[in-house]
């Protein structure tokens, strides 16, 4: 399906139709930015509960960045909690097969910079296009989620972005420093088979500090497993992870 900045999904067949009305999958869709050329492909996940959502009282918004080569499709074990808690979660494609590769030499941090800040711009695109199709939800005070370079680029976006990145999740991301901007609180979730750049986690000084930081690492957790592809185990390990972390958030939202 695709659509433009204006309109929803055009075709879905009849039993596809039927299942998206029932709620049991998301509607599968493309977002033209026809600025920058790109057809960007997301997933729109509507609430558990869309009816306490209005705009008296705006409902939470996440957005769920791909690792690199994954799907934007497996990561429905992250979907499910924030559903849940009634979150209008919309996971996003970036990588397209127009884009140049990513680099895998060099200093990663300079030569991977343009990735980050094309995604980076793709999220700020959804944000402003799709706001007016979703007005019971908040999109002044976003959740980013983002696996390996997926967090990255979150973090890039977190780290340069207006003041609407409220939390950032980062799903074992390596290279671009977690914001240290004590307005958005942050949850690195990190695996055990490799380590983060230099600069990348705040140090054991920092941590203490205002910032609102925490990083946990999941013993045996592997940095590819961290997907929908992953053992269940783990998989449970993050989303304990990630509803701790939103707890005080969740009972902020959807409560006239």
């Amino acid at each position: 399906m695709k659509r433009n900045v204006n309109g929803m999904a055009q075709s879905l067949t009849p039993l596809l139709l039927l299942l998206w009305i029932a709620g049991a999958i998301a509607a599968p869709t493309t977002v033209i930015d026809s600025r920058r050329g790109r057809a960007i492909p997301i997933e729109v996940h509507q609430p558990v509960a869309p009816q306490q959502c209005r705009q008296s009282a705006l409902c939470p918004v996440a957005l769920i960045s791909a690792g690199y080569g994954v799907s934007h499709r497996d990561y429905q074990f992250m979907v499910q909690p924030l559903i849940n808690m009634n979150y209008l979660v919309i996971t996003v494609g970036h990588e397209l097969a127009s884009d140049p590769p990513l680099a895998v030499s060099g200093n990663l941090y300079l030569q991977r910079q343009e990735n980050w800040i094309r995604g980076a711009a793709t999220l700020e695109f959804l944000r402003r296009s799709l706001q007016p199709d979703y007005s019971s939800f908040d999109f002044d005070h976003l959740l980013l989620i983002g696996h390996s370079n997926g967090g990255d680029l979150s973090s890039w976006l977190a780290a340069h972005q207006g003041g609407y990145v409220k939390q950032l999740v980062t799903l074992d991301h390596r290279r671009v420093p977690l914001p240290r901007d004590p307005n958005i609180a942050v949850l690195s979730i990190r695996a055990s088979d490799f380590a983060a750049d230099e600069g990348v986690l705040p140090t054991t000084n920092e941590l203490p500090s205002s910032h609102a930081i925490e990083v946990t690492t999941i013993a045996h957790a592997r940095h590819n497993d961290m997907t929908d592809h992953g053992p269940l185990w783990l998989k449970q390990a993050m989303t304990t992870r990630l509803e701790r972390f939103l707890q005080p958030a969740e009972r902020t939202y959807g409560v006239e």
